[in-house]
C-alpha cells in the first residue's frame, strides 16, 4: 500500500456486494474519493476490501460516550457510519441536546447521520426535561444534517391519527426524508394501518412471525442486537429470503460491549448460520445507505473513500478502516483522538431520605394482591405478574422486598423537579444485597433504582444526585459510581476508560446476585412506557397495553 495525506492506493480482493462477485484490484484514492479501481492479477494473501459497516439505528447516548468517543471505539470494528437518533439527550435538554450531538460528532472523522426525534417526551405519562413539538421537528428536518424522522414510538397517536403526530410525519414526507418506526408487537391490520401512515422501518420485532407480518406490508426490518434487547437469533434466518429489506442495528449498546464488537459481530454470526455472505453484507453495508440516502461511499468510482479491509469473510477481522480516505483505525487500534467539549445537563433533584421509599400495606385489606413487573433478560418487554402482599408484609404493615421470591422494590425519582418518588415491585433482578441505580432511564431519564432495602436504594440514588447523573451500585461494604455529567447520560472521559469503569460496576452488580446479562441496561428500560407490558414512570405504575396508569396504591 502506498499512502500519503491526500493520495494513496491499496490492493485487495474487492467485494462487489451488488454484483455478488469478488476480484483482485487496486483502489486509487485522491481528495477523499475513489478516483479509480483497476483490476489486477490475483495475488496470494490479499485481504478483502468492502464497504464499511453501518449501525442502522442507534442511540449514541446509550454507550455512555459522547459521539466523538463512540466513533473512536466503533471504527476499530469497521463501522464507518451510524443512523443516530438523538432522542435520549433531546428528552433531557431539548433542541440544545440535539445540537450538542451534531457539533460534537463533527469533531471527528466519522459519519454520524442524525434524525429528528419524533417523540419528546415519549408519552404524557412521565416527567421529561424538554418537549419537541411539530414546529421544532420541522425546524430540525429542514437541516441538511438531519436525514430522517426518528422512531415514531407513539403508535397509538399514529393509529388514532393524532394531529401533532401526523404533522411531524407529513413534514418528513414533504421533505422526502424517511420515517423510522417503533411498533413492538403490532400485527395484522393494526400493523398495516401503522405502516400505511408512511412509516418505513421497525427495529422492535422480537419474533420472526411479527417481522414477516410487517415485511408483507412493505416495511423494512432492522435486526437489533444491543446490550439489553437481543433479537438476532429470532430474526436472522429471514435474511435468506428478505435480505433486500433488512438491516442491522444495536439500538442501545453499553461501552463494554462496544469495545468487544459491533456490526462486524453480527456478520460473523450470520455467516456461521449459513446465510449467504453477499446477503449479509447487503444488510450491513448497502441497505442503510440506499434507504436513508446516506453520504457514505459504497466502493464505486467517485464515491467517498469509505471502506474497510478485513482478513476474511468469516470472522471479519478488521485490519483497517477508512473514512473519506482517512485511516481511522488499523490493526485493532483507533487513530481517532479524544476531543474536548463542554458538558450540558438538566438536573434539579434534592437528596433523598430512606423514608421516602417506604411502602405501607392497605390496612383494611389483609390479602390484597399487588402488581409486579417481570423483567426478561435480553428483552425490553416485561410481563405483568400478580402476588399476594402477604409475601412482603411485616408485622407493622410495611411491605419489603422478598429475596426468596426475587421480588424487589423499584423506584423512579423525578430528576427535573422535587416530587415524591414512584415505588413499585419487580421480579428477576436477583439482587441479594444492596441496590443499583441509574439516571439513564428511557425515555425521560429520571433516576431509576432497584434494591433489597430502602437504605441501599436511597444511598444509590443519592450517589447519582451528587454527580448530577450516572450509574451506581452499593452494598454494605462498597459504593461505586460511573459519573455521567453530559445530560446525565454520557461521560466526558476516554471511551476505553469508561468501558473499564462500566465493566467493574457491572461485575459488582452481578456479584450481588443479579443473573441478568446487562443489569444496568435492563434497569434503564423499566421506565419505558412505550414497550409492553408493565413499566414504572415517575408518576406511577403504567399498563402499556391499556396505555393508562394501574389503579394500585401499592
Amino acid at each position: 500500500m502506498n499512502q500519503n495525506l491526500t493520495t494513496f492506493s491499496i490492493k485487495g480482493q474487492i467485494v462487489d456486494i451488488k454484483k455478488k462477485e469478488i476480484y483482485a484490484a487496486e483502489i486509487f484514492v485522491e481528495n477523499s474519493k475513489i478516483e479509480s479501481i483497476k483490476k489486477i492479477n490475483k495475488q496470494a494473501g490479499l485481504p478483502y476490501i468492502l464497504p464499511g459497516f453501518i449501525d442502522s439505528h442507534v442511540h449514541i447516548e446509550s454507550s455512555m460516550l459522547t459521539p466523538a468517543e463512540f466513533a473512536k471505539l466503533a471504527v476499530v470494528h469497521g463501522t464507518v457510519a451510524t443512523v443516530s437518533d438523538p432522542h435520549e439527550i433531546a428528552n433531557v435538554c431539548g433542541m440544545a441536546g440535539v445540537e450538542f450531538m451534531i457539533e460534537n460528532g463533527k469533531k471527528v472523522p466519522f459519519k454520524f447521520n442524525f434524525g429528528a426525534p419524533s417523540c419528546v417526551p415519549a408519552t404524557g405519562f412521565e416527567t421529561a426535561g424538554a418537549a419537541l413539538y411539530a414546529e421544532h421537528v420541522a425546524e430540525l428536518l429542514s437541516r441538511h444534517e438531519i436525514l430522517y424522522l426518528s422512531e415514531m414510538m407513539n403508535f397509538p397517536g399514529v393509529l388514532n391519527r393524532d394531529d401533532e403526530v401526523m404533522e411531524k410525519i407529513k413534514t418528513a414526507h414533504f421533505l422526502e426524508k424517511p420515517v423510522d418506526g417503533h411498533a413492538p408487537g403490532l400485527r395484522g391490520e393494526i400493523a398495516k394501518t401503522y405502516i400505511e401512515a408512511g412509516i418505513s422501518t421497525d427495529h422492535e420485532c422480537f419474533t420472526a412471525e411479527e417481522a414477516l407480518d410487517k415485511l408483507q406490508y412493505g416495511m423494512k426490518i432492522i435486526i437489533r442486537e444491543g446490550s439489553a434487547a437481543k433479537n438476532f437469533e429470532a430474526l436472522a434466518d429471514l435474511l435468506h429470503e428478505h435480505w433486500h429489506m433488512m438491516m442491522f442495528c444495536s439500538d442501545d449498546k453499553h461501552p463494554d460491549s462496544l469495545v468487544d464488537g459491533h456490526i462486524n459481530k453480527l456478520c460473523t454470526r450470520a455467516v456461521a448460520k449459513g446465510i449467504d455472505v453477499f446477503k449479509i453484507l447487503q444488510a450491513a453495508c448497502i441497505n442503510p445507505v440506499t434507504h436513508y440516502k446516506l453520504p457514505v461511499g459504497l466502493l464505486n468510482i467517485g464515491d467517498p473513500a469509505d471502506f474497510i479491509v478485513v482478513e476474511d469473510l468469516q470472522q471479519f477481522k478488521v485490519l483497517s478502516t477508512y473514512i473519506n480516505g482517512n485511516l481511522v483505525a488499523e490493526n485493532g487500534q483507533t487513530n481517532i483522538a479524544s476531543v474536548t467539549d463542554t458538558a450540558i445537563n438538566h438536573f434539579n433533584c434534592e437528596a433523598q431520605k430512606a423514608d421516602n421509599f417506604v411502602v405501607h400495606a392497605l390496612v383494611e385489606q389483609h390479602n390484597e394482591m399487588i402488581d409486579v413487573i417481570e423483567a426478561l433478560d435480553g428483552q425490553l418487554i416485561t410481563n405483568k405478574l400478580s402476588f399476594s402482599a402477604i409475601v412482603m408484609r411485616d408485622d407493622d404493615g410495611l411491605l419489603h422486598s422478598n429475596l426468596e421470591e426475587d421480588i424487589l422494590k423499584i423506584t423512579v425519582v423525578n430528576r427535573y423537579q422535587p416530587a415524591p418518588p414512584a415505588v413499585s415491585w419487580i421480579k428477576n433482578f436477583g439482587l441479594k444485597q444492596g441496590a443499583i441505580a441509574s439516571s439513564v432511564a428511557h425515555d425521560s431519564h429520571n433516576i431509576i433504582a432497584v434494591g433489597v432495602d430502602d437504605e441501599s436504594i436511597c444511598k444509590a440514588i443519592n450517589l447519582i444526585i451528587s454527580e448530577k447523573g450516572g450509574v451506581s451500585c452499593v452494598n454494605h461494604e462498597k459504593e461505586m459510581i460511573v459519573g455521567l455529567p453530559v445530560a446525565g447520560l454520557m461521560s466526558m472521559d476516554d471511551g476505553y476508560e469508561v468501558a473499564k469503569k462500566y465493566t467493574a460496576i457491572d461485575a459488582m452488580a452481578k456479584s450481588m446476585g443479579s443473573k441478568l446479562s446487562a443489569p444496568f441496561m435492563t434497569l434503564s428500560f423499566m421506565a419505558l412506557l412505550v414497550i409492553p407490558h408493565l413499566k414504572l414512570s415517575d408518576k406511577g405504575l403504567f399498563n402499556v397495553d391499556t396505555f393508562s396508569f394501574v389503579n394500585n396504591d401499592l
